[in-house]
């Protein structure tokens, strides 16, 4: 819906339907934003994976007012943003905490996990996902272009 995506007022939006040829009044299209936008919405930030999804975890460091903080992140082969947290530590109970909230977020399990070096990531999988496939490596490689670009601006 283009009322909810871009910010339009109601009678320009009336003024795009008509020049298509599709006569509304602008309070028929603030009556469809009250009906179908929380659903739109609801599905937008609920994107269910499919079964062959691949999620990308990565942690990055920030400073919050002086103290070290840790920005996780998921993302999907796509480069679309799972999911973001921010915590103070970086150890097995905060990866733990990251994907228990990943998994109920999304619903459905990947089929693989690609993360970096970090084994607290190995520990927190073999407790809720033992099944999916967990892949390790140095660095950024392998990941999706959005997610690099993120961290380079992150790390700036």
């Amino acid at each position: 819906m283009a009322l909810v995506r871009f910010p339009l007022s109601l009678r320009l939006l009336k003024e795009m339907l008509l020049g298509r040829g599709i006569p509304v009044s602008y309070e028929t299209i603030r009556q469809w934003g009250r009906k179908f936008g929380p659903a739109f919405a609801k599905r937008l930030r609920r994107k269910q994976p499919s079964r062959g999804d691949i999620w990308h975890l990565d942690e990055v460091v920030i400073s919050i007012s002086g103290p070290k903080h840790w920005l996780w992140r998921a993302v999907d082969q796509s480069g679309y943003v799972l999911d973001e947290i921010v915590q103070t530590r970086r150890d097995t109970k905060a990866a733990k905490r990251v994907l228990i909230r990943l998994l109920k977020k999304q619903e459905l399990r990947p089929k693989r996990i690609i993360t970096d070096k970090l084994r607290s990531y190995g520990a927190a999988k073999r407790k809720f996902i033992p099944d999916v496939e967990h892949r390790s490596h140095k660095g950024l490689l392998g990941l999706p272009p959005l997610m690099q670009v993120v961290s380079d601006f992150m790390s700036v």
